[in-house]
């Protein structure tokens, strides 16, 4: 997957990642939006303030939708019944989770009618049975495969009957390993943190099949019929990794999990090329981050940053650009220091120039140094 658009970043620019920006929003530049779900378009229950009416006009400017998750709790007609709940018509073949991706993995190594255990909530099973495999609860039925998935209702008792069958011999496949999820009463445990317990019993490592793996980008991608695809996360080692190991541009949000500081830090693989605070960045135009004379100072907008080594210096050097987001000072941040590591991520030691930076830095929570 890769973007032809002369105005959209790409994943190969030479330039670093949101240095390009685009000059037209998104949903002139890309044609399709594949988007993450918890996080980006809800977080719990409830959908993100005002996503629902920013991706309705998304669609309304001719920009198709896909939803990428890595949640296996829920099948993929629950997830769209949910998303039309909440104001964002959805069909089932709109959505591609882990589940499916797992269980389309585990066909294939196990073959047609095959038994296999699945932990998690409803999603897991159901994706197993639509792959022709046979499902199985306990240990004793001799699984080939135990499929490990996100499940509010997950607790000892399938945990337990996961570790006897992966002893035993079966195969253990997990949908993602996602360590936390977003919730309104902040990160809960995620997929990831119930795998190792799993792992860590039986000592083997798990077959990861979700995102970051790109092989659920490419089917939501044949799916839509997408040429110039624009995946949008909150996660840097899920959704935009997940974006780069697909050759697919990428738009950041920060209504999920990922901070300014887990940016800053980010490694070549996980760095966006775009940045927003929520999904509602479709829309909009992404500002450009261009070198300036003195080495090592990139601007953008009224924003101006210097990397000395780890440490980068902010400071304010004009009036905000029309239209500002609040996060031209970040873009220029992140673009200075990732240009001082670009084969390496590290945090970046801060130091504001002025009172603007000072304050603006506390926005983010960031410490300066």
């Amino acid at each position: 997957m890769s973007s032809d658009a002369g105005s959209s970043p790409r994943p190969t620019d030479a330039r670093p990642p949101l240095a390009a920006g685009t000059d037209t929003p998104p949903t002139r530049a890309y044609d399709v939006a594949l988007l993450d779900l918890d996080g980006v378009v809800y977080v719990g229950p409830a959908a993100v303030p005002g996503v629902p009416a920013a991706l309705q006009a998304a669609r309304d400017e001719g920009m198709r939708l896909g939803f990428v998750t890595n949640n296996a709790a829920r099948t993929p007609e629950q997830v769209a019944a949910h998303l039309t709940e909440l104001g964002i018509p959805a069909a089932p073949d709109d959505v591609i989770t882990s589940s499916q991706a797992a269980a389309s993995v585990v066909a294939g190594l196990v073959g047609p009618g095959a038994r296999v255990l699945p932990v998690g909530g409803p999603g897991v099973a159901a994706a197993l049975s639509a792959a022709g495999l046979t499902v199985v609860d306990r240990a004793e039925e001799e699984p080939a495969a135990v499929v490990q998935g996100y499940g509010p209702q997950v607790g000892w008792a399938q945990l337990a009957e996961a570790v006897v069958a992966v002893r035993a011999g079966a195969r253990h496949v997990a949908t993602n390993t996602d360590a936390t999820i977003p919730s309104p009463r902040g990160v809960l445990p995620g997929n990831g943190a119930l795998v190792g317990v799993v792992s860590t019993v039986t000592g083997q490592q798990p077959l990861v099949t979700g995102k970051p793996d790109p092989a659920m980008h490419a089917e939501c991608v044949r799916r839509t019929g997408a040429h110039r695809p624009l995946v949008v996360g909150d996660r840097l080692d899920t959704d935009i990794e997940g974006a780069r190991r697909a050759d697919a541009a990428s738009l950041l949000v920060f209504s999920g999990v990922a901070t300014p500081a887990d940016l800053l830090a980010a490694g070549p693989v996980h760095r966006p090329d775009l940045l927003s605070a929520d999904a509602a960045g479709l829309l909009v135009a992404h500002p450009a981050v261009t070198p300036v004379e003195a080495e090592g100072t990139w601007r953008c907008g009224g924003w101006e940053a210097a990397a000395d080594g780890e440490q980068v210096t902010l400071r304010a050097v004009g009036p905000e650009r029309e239209g500002a987001d609040g996060l031209d000072g970040l873009r220029a941040l992140a673009v200075a220091h990732w240009s001082r590591h670009p084969a390496e991520g590290r945090p970046a030691v801060l130091r504001p120039g002025d009172d603007a930076a000072a304050e603006v830095l506390a926005g983010w929570a960031l410490t300066a140094g």
